[in-house]
Order: structure tokens, then sequence, then C-alpha cells
């Protein structure tokens, strides 16, 4: 088994690339999806959210009222720390379940948003990071994902720079340019992937 983490900064096109590789056989561990299912309602995730934070970060529908739980925690790093203490633990055990789940030949392709941030390199035996300019990551934000562009910039400087991703990269996919670029790329990086999988 390969383990590969994937990341990119906001904008960076992340999402298009995990889905041309699962499209070419790859297994995906989606951080950000297993980091929503971690806390859906029944789950001691939300429990543990909710005595932390208190009830008013749940929607009439006793949802977690994401936009809410983000208004207190991104202006706040003590509070954002106390629920990613509570969230990345559970996060880390449900991939480490699924990862256990794919074949011992598999390409398992970690999509973890915030892996330079949280210093996750080392998990991997290989790191592949999409890239794009900070100029076509804030074009992408407002255009096509609607954010204002305060909002986006905000989103952006509260991760890791281009250069602190480049720093852990192994493997580099340049999507600066348009999306019919961007596929063969992909495929000479799964090439590769298969190869050292191979050895």
């Amino acid at each position: 088994m390969l383990k590969v983490g994937l990341t990119g900064g906001i904008g960076a096109g992340k999402s298009e690339v995990s889905r041309l590789l699962v499209s070419y056989g790859a297994v995906l561990i989606d951080a950000d999806r297993i980091a929503r299912e971690v806390v859906e309602p029944g789950t001691p995730g939300l429990a543990a959210v909710v005595e932390a934070f208190g009830t008013e970060i749940l929607s009439a529908d006793g949802t977690l009222d994401r936009p809410r739980l983000g208004g207190i925690v991104f202006s706040d790093p003590e509070k954002l720390a106390t629920l990613n203490g509570l969230v990345h633990p559970l996060v880390g055990a449900r991939s480490a379940e699924l990862e256990s789940a794919a074949g011992p030949d598999s390409v398992v392709i970690h999509d973890v948003p915030l892996l330079t941030e949280n210093g996750l390199a080392a998990l991997y035996d290989l790191v592949v990071v999409v890239d794009a300019s900070p100029e076509t990551q804030l074009d992408r934000l407002v255009r096509l994902r609607g954010m204002t562009a305060d909002e986006a910039r905000a989103r952006m400087a509260a991760q890791a720079d281009r250069s602190q991703r480049l720093a852990v990269a192994d493997l580099v996919i340049d999507n600066d340019g348009p999306l019919e670029a961007l596929e063969p790329q992909v495929r000479k990086v799964w090439a590769a992937l298969l190869e050292r999988a191979a050895r």
C-alpha cells in the first residue's frame, strides 16, 4: 500500500485532482468529509463539541451550525485549538479504519487540506501538492465560490503559504492554468505513484 498525502491551498483545485486520481483507481480518504461525519447528530463527536461550545452552535434541526461555530473559533486561536483537539483524533481514527480496509496493493490518497499547517507530512510515503498562485486562488474563490475578496483573503491567510506547502512536496501539480492543462499532469503523477507502489 502506498500512502499519499494530497494537499493544496483553498481554491488551488485539490478536489478536481482527487476526482481524477479516483477515476484512475486511487482509494480516496477525504479528511474534510470525515470531519463532517464525526459531528453528525447522534455522534459522540457532536456531543463533545456541544459540551465545549454550548447549544447555540446547533441549528434548529439539531445539526452543527458550521458558520456559527466558524465565527466563534476562527477569531480565537484557543477555541480553535479546543475544537481541533476534539475533532482531529476522531478524524484520524476513522481515516485509519478506512485505510486498513483498502487492499495491500492500493494507492491510498489522503486528501488533507491542513497537512502542512498540522505538520502531517511524515505520516505519508509521499506528499503531492496542488499548487496555484495566490492570484489564481483569489480569482477562483470569488468567481466560483461566491466569496467576497476579503473573505477569500482571510481564508487564504489562515492557511500555510505557498512556499511552506511546496517545502513539504515530493510531487507538485501546477494548477495555475485551465482545466484541460490539469489532466495530463495528474496522469503523469498517477504513473509515478504506481511506479513507486510497485517498488
